[in-house]
């Protein structure tokens, strides 16, 4: 492999030209696939599931193992070179991709190993929720993770992590028991409760700012095979009605129970009738451990809110229901985000919902009320990296289109809806949900962890290696990222 007229983007700004030979040397150690610029299987190495993100990187490193990672890293330490890490490649802010630089693509790292008699999976960073719940579904057993099984379980992981088993067992982080991380200078290290425990603290919410994880132990939990879940669809006529009496319903839930509300255009689903697909519908998306006689019960209650459109609640396996809403999710769309936590559902919060719900700017845009609490807000919120440990929905809006020409419209709706929702939501942000522009909210991510974050990476990453993401910078400013790489620093904001 020559070394071509290759430039690279450097890390803080400007292009290099690596020394004769240096690629070459750097391929040769290499275990798994180097795809340069243009060249052959670059295209599809470089597709991630945001098709708005379509930043070029210079080089992609596919590592077949950690030996792979950790001669990346050393690579474009050595090289100064701009470094974007991709597990899934689902994260909404592309941080999988940079422009110009080096990426390393763990996502061929897949392996998960379950440990049935301890209750304990160990997973590699390139494994999905589908990898993870195959493997421990085998036994019964499961930990919280997200709602789409394409999802990357390290990305997830890193920011904290909340799904449908969250209010039993709380988030992803909450059910860490350690891991293999990469730190900037090369070395592998285990953290712990026991081990490097202030990395541990920092991995668990900290979105990638400190390493290069290679390995997650987690505790495992008994869970199905069954469980209990579905969809009750209301008309969106009736989403004043069915939106209080939720925001009610929630409020007492049993914490074996999550009840999530979707508001959006109804997909084509087989129990509804067809004159209902495209109309604006609310969704009441039901999951439960609990025994039958209580699911039973809950039902009966959610019936009250008024005449279902169709629904479809049963048991199910669980993996097929962690696979429920991947149709929906599938990579290629043009995706923008915009996020909230809510403490309860206020009269004028759901106004607001449903205001703008009625003007949807795409078929497949969709506002979304993930329910938590329970057992994610009994730990203390300065135990991990993750501070919002006092909020009861995590509101995510989803903008998600087809073409690049309803950009504007679609953007321009979600942030309307940010704006107006502002008001009646709680200080902070899931730093999962945040879209590229946002560094700006990097300190209401991290609330009154943030300091202690910086002076982490002070200790671990000074130099800010790991800086393609929603960055904690080491002298304490929080910044963006343009087109992957590091924007201006701006001072740092504990608000919205």
């Amino acid at each position: 492999m020559a070394n071509l007229e290759l430039d690279l983007a450097k890390r803080r700004g400007g292009t290099v030209k690596l020394p004769e030979g240096a690629l070459d040397r750097f391929r040769a150690e290499l275990r798994g696939s180097l795809f340069l610029r243009d060249g052959e299987g670059y295209e599809a190495a470089r597709q991630i599931w945001n098709a708005t993100v379509t930043r070029r990187p210079g080089i992609i490193v596919r590592c077949a193992g950690v030996a792979d990672a950790i001669r990346t890293v050393n690579f474009a330490r050595e090289h100064e070179l701009l470094l974007a890490v991709r597990g899934g490649g689902h994260n909404i802010a592309g941080s999988a991709l940079c422009e110009g630089g080096v990426v390393l693509d763990l996502s061929p790292m897949k392996a998960v190993s379950v440990d049935p008699r301890r209750r304990i999976a160990q997973v590699s960073p390139g494994a999905l929720l589908s990898d993870f719940d195959h493997e421990a579904q085998a036994f019964g057993l499961a930990t919280p993770l997200g709602i789409n099984s394409t999802t990357g379980v390290a990305g997830l992981t890193l920011g904290g992590g909340f799904g449908w088993l969250s209010r039993k067992y709380g988030l992803t982080i909450d059910n860490l028991m350690s891991a293999d991380v990469i730190l900037a200078d090369g070395q592998l290290v285990r953290a712990s409760e026991d081990e490097n425990k202030e990395l541990f603290w920092g991995i668990r919410g900290g979105g990638g700012n400190f390493g290069v994880v290679t390995r997650f132990e987690f505790r495992l939990h008994p869970v199905g095979p069954l469980v209990t879940a579905g969809l009750v669809v209301f008309p969106y006529e009736r989403a004043h009605e069915v939106l209080a009496r939720y925001a009610e319903l929630t409020a007492s839930l049993d914490e074996s129970s999550a009840v999530w509300a979707v508001l959006r255009h109804a997909p084509p689903l087989p129990f509804l009738s067809p004159d209902v697909h495209g109309t604006n519908v609310v969704v009441l998306a039901v999951f439960s451990l609990d025994e039958r006689s209580r699911v039973r019960a809950l039902l009966d209650r959610i019936r009250t809110f008024g005449t279902p459109l169709g629904e479809h609640v049963g048991e199910m396996p669980f993996v097929q229901w962690e696979k429920a809403f991947d149709p929906l999710l599938t990579p290629g769309a043009r995706n923008y985000w915009k996020s909230h936590n809510f403490r309860g559902l206020s009269e004028g919060a759901r106004d607001i919902i449903i205001e703008y719900a009625g003007k949807l700017p795409s078929p497949q845009t969709e506002i979304f009320l993930g329910q938590v609490g329970g057992a994610v807000n009994r730990v203390s919120p300065t135990a991990t990296a993750y501070v919002h440990r006092n909020v009861d929905f995590v509101m995510n809006v989803h903008g998600r289109w087809e073409s690049a020409e309803e950009d504007a419209k679609c953007i321009q709706w979600a942030r309307g809806f940010f704006v107006a929702s502002t008001p009646h939501a709680a200080e902070g942000v899931y730093v999962n949900f945040m879209t590229e522009e946002e560094g700006g909210r990097v300190g209401a991510a991290y609330g009154q962890n943030f300091d202690r974050l910086v002076r982490l990476k002070n200790q671990v990453d000074p130099t800010n290696m790991f800086c393609t993401n929603q960055n904690i910078v080491p002298d304490g400013r929080t910044v963006g990222r343009a087109n992957g790489s590091p924007a201006r620093a701006t001072e740092r904001r504990h608000h919205r």
